[in-house]
């Protein structure tokens, strides 16, 4: 009996096309010209087809999940990204908050008791709260909680602290991991090329200085993430060359653990005039992301972007992790016109949200070690999940 991947192939009309599903059958790497010619001319149930063999090869029906909450100190910032609906200019910091570190470590506190993993701290730039600030608020989370893993502060809120403090990349990310921050998320990657970071990002740390950072995290021997931020005015071939440069690091350090994409959302921000891509849109690009980033081990859709539904869909087109509980604890996606504007799901929902797709839902820890395996708990038990 052919395999689903051996029917997709005999059933190609395009040769070009046939011979990329080849190469996904027999774990070869696309090329880059492959890449772009997947979203020129793979419809979405042919790239789907092919990402779906992908997750299934890797992680089969596991889908993983955390629980995690997010701090976010400052909306504030000094830089103006011009899809961003969530920060406020330093300039005009009346419209925007200041978390204290006692109101963090607040935040940390009132989660005593519960089975959180992780805490996840990103927000604004903002020139009051360098390096020092945030070696307090590690240290100080470290101390009342030493088994909370911190993954925390975008690659461009590093660059600005090891800048200001006269450090270097190496000597910046070495003080903070000996302080406590165990990994990195992926913000701040937005889209590498040039030709586009100028136009939407241009006054924030270059591609370079984003993949260095990360590099230098990797060969600490943390581990990080990568994001990138798609559906606005960027190209196909953008997209590509920003998943070849995270591709070369990967081969190079094997330190990410996890890609995201990130939709742009057209909310209250400088690029209100650009449409937003289509779900079907969204769909084709997380199954091409999976085809084309084969050193990658996780595909992450972050629910509280997409929506809850669209990333259930998700789960059909190569993703195999939806994040985790938030907690109605970030705001930089509700701001922008979200699907979700409360953004928590408990337990029980996102176990529900991954079994209603007949896949197994898992939680995980930061570096997916399995934490609890859910696939044999029915649906009547769940309700009795905290």
């Amino acid at each position: 009996m052919n395999s689903s991947i051996d029917i997709l192939i005999s059933s190609a009309q395009d040769k070009d096309l046939k011979a990329i599903a080849e190469k996904v059958k027999n774990q070869e790497r696309i090329t880059d010209a492959e890449g772009v010619l997947l979203f020129e001319k793979g419809d979405l149930s042919f790239v789907g087809a092919l990402a779906n063999f992908i997750r299934e090869r890797l992680h089969g029906d596991t889908t993983y999940f955390n629980r995690n909450f997010h701090i976010e100190p400052t909306n504030v910032c000094v830089f103006s990204c011009k899809f961003c609906s969530y920060s406020k200019l330093y300039a005009h910091k009346e419209e925007g908050w200041e978390l204290s570190i006692d109101q963090m470590l607040d935040i940390v506190k009132s989660y005593d008791g519960k089975p959180i993993t992780e805490v996840h701290i990103v927000g604004g730039v903002h020139p009051k709260m360098n390096l020092e600030y945030f070696v307090e608020l590690i240290t100080k989370i470290k101390n009342h909680r030493p088994d909370l893993h911190i993954k925390a502060f975008t690659a461009v809120e590093l660059d600005y602290m090891f800048r200001k403090a006269k450090m270097t990349t190496e000597e910046g990310m070495k003080y903070l991991h000996s302080v406590g921050l165990d990994s990195l998320p992926g913000g701040g990657a937005e889209i590498f090329h040039p030709e586009i970071r100028e136009q939407i990002a241009g006054d924030k740390v270059d591609a370079a200085g984003w993949l260095k950072i990360h590099e230098t995290a990797h060969n600490l021997g943390m581990h990080t993430n990568a994001t990138m931020l798609y559906g606005h005015v960027e190209k196909y071939e953008h997209r590509i060359d920003h998943m070849r440069r995270l591709r070369d690091l990967q081969d190079k350090t094997k330190g990410f653990n996890t890609f995201i994409p990130l939709k742009f959302r057209n909310h209250d921000n400088e690029m209100s005039h650009v449409p937003e891509s289509t779900i079907t849109e969204d769909m084709r690009l997380y199954a091409i992301a999976r085809i084309y980033l084969d050193n990658f081990p996780h595909l992450k859709a972050y629910w509280p972007m997409l929506g809850r539904d669209n990333a259930q869909l998700s789960l059909a087109f190569g993703v195999n992790d939806i994040d985790g509980t938030i907690d109605d604890s970030t705001k930089i996606y509700s701001m922008a016109g979200s699907e979700e504007q409360k953004p928590a799901m408990s337990t029980e929902q996102l176990v529900t949200l991954i079994k209603q797709v007949k896949r197994r839902p898992v939680e995980r820890d930061t570096l997916y070690n399995i934490v609890k395996d859910y696939s044999d708990i029915s649906f009547s038990d769940v309700a009795t999940l905290n």
